[in-house]
């Protein structure tokens, strides 16, 4: 039955105890990509701040807000993968997570609302060769009618699953996990840092949200367990710790939500 259940799961060959997934933009790099392209070349921080905001609020959901962002970017698409490869820099201690994760056989499956060519072609330059190593399920991309991907207003997001709200359901990638047989369930982890994250919080054993973030807010709100994180340098320690016995997933969810009532979470609680 474990084998049978698994086949289809790539992150699952090596029959891990310990699967680690992540969200990209802003989590394993230091700017968020969309973000980027859409306050530099779209219509703007302060209306993509907005829109954040009204995700968060339930004014509109993810998906349409997103669309809105990427359709106010219209340069040809190899262009805007050649302006984030300048200017996007990676976690300066992701390297060393994901050598460690390599090295224990720890799957790192990246999960993003954003879309595939961007991501492959950011990690391939920000982490090299060993970035294939990496399974990534994201969004696509495609031509609008009549046009080429790489000329001005020629594309578009394609989203994952067009029927959810997320554009994305990271939830539906992660219960394919959590439903495995006990026998062969790996330990389950994720981070993230906003709102393209909402999918995914309730779906993982430990929640790594980034201190100061919008999920952050969202997750203390809704009572969902996570720990913070600052850099990968954190999460790669909490991670030793659980994955070498000397912590568990429960406690660690413990310890975060105390730091994030006790103001060390850079998000002012909502509550003491």
């Amino acid at each position: 039955m474990g084998v049978q259940a698994t086949a289809n799961l790539p992150a699952m060959k090596t029959n891990p105890k310990f699967i680690f997934f992540t969200d990209f933009d802003g989590t394993i790099t230091l700017q968020d990509s969309n973000d980027y392209m859409t306050d530099n070349i779209g219509y703007g921080r302060e209306k993509r701040v907005q829109g954040n905001q009204d995700t968060l609020s339930g004014k509109i959901n993810f998906r349409d807000s997103f669309r809105e962002m990427m359709e106010s970017v219209s340069k040809p698409y190899s262009e805007c993968i050649q302006y984030l490869v300048d200017n996007i820099k990676l976690d300066p201690h992701f390297k060393e997570f994901f050598q460690w994760a390599l090295e224990n056989n720890v799957p790192v499956v990246v999960l993003s609302s954003g879309m595939e060519p961007i991501i492959k072609a950011l990690l391939k330059s920000l982490v090299g060769p060993d970035a294939e190593k990496m399974e990534v399920l994201g969004n696509y991309v495609k031509a609008r009618p009549g046009k080429s991907i790489d000329e001005e207003g020629g594309w578009e997001i394609e989203f994952r699953h067009p029927e959810s709200g997320f554009g994305h359901d990271k939830s539906v990638a992660l219960r394919q996990y959590s439903s495995l047989p006990e026998d062969v369930r790996p330990t389950m982890f994720y981070a993230g840092d906003g709102v393209s994250d909402l999918s995914a919080a309730r779906e993982t054993d430990l929640l790594f949200a980034k201190k100061g973030h919008d999920l952050i807010t969202y997750c203390a709100k809704e009572s969902v367990p996570f720990t913070v994180f600052g850099d990968w340098s954190s999460i790669l320690e909490k991670c030793k710790e659980i994955v070498e016995g000397k912590t568990t997933v429960q406690d660690a969810a413990h310890e975060g939500f105390e730091a994030y009532k006790a103001g060390k979470a850079g998000i002012e609680p909502i509550f003491s």
